[in-house]
């Protein structure tokens, strides 16, 4: 129980640490390139904050799959318990759980779907 507790503190430390890099602003120097930047995110008609985008697209595939390999682990797990119970109904199990986990991975693909299109949306 300990090694989970200091493993998910440095994962959170992490992220702490990596979300300051990606909201970094560029240089006072860089005036020129940034007024491109803004200019060229304005003319394709994104949003100003186009990292909160692709934050969000990153935490949508990820939640995306987690929660769909949370679902396919229940959902093999509770009709492998199923057939080893009664080994005589695995047809009326198996075929509904090869239904259902296709469909867990269909919701996972859209879920990739959408985070790419936000991603190629923003370049």
């Amino acid at each position: 129980m300990k090694l989970k507790h200091i493993i998910s503190f440095f994962t959170l430390l992490a992220i702490v640490c990596i979300s300051g890099i990606a909201f970094a602003q560029p240089e006072a120097g860089d005036a020129a390139v940034t007024a491109f930047n803004e200019a060229q995110v304005k003319t394709s008609g994104l949003a100003h904050n186009y990292g909160l985008v692709a934050l969000g697209a990153g935490l949508s595939i990820g939640l995306a799959a987690l929660g769909g390999g949370i679902g396919q682990g229940r959902a093999a797990g509770s009709a492998l318990d199923g057939i080893a119970r009664n080994p005589s109904a695995r047809p009326q199990i198996f075929t509904p759980m090869i239904l259902g986990l296709a469909l867990i991975e269909s919701l996972v693909i859209y879920a990739l779907l959408i985070s790419l299109m936000l991603v190629l949306k923003i370049g």
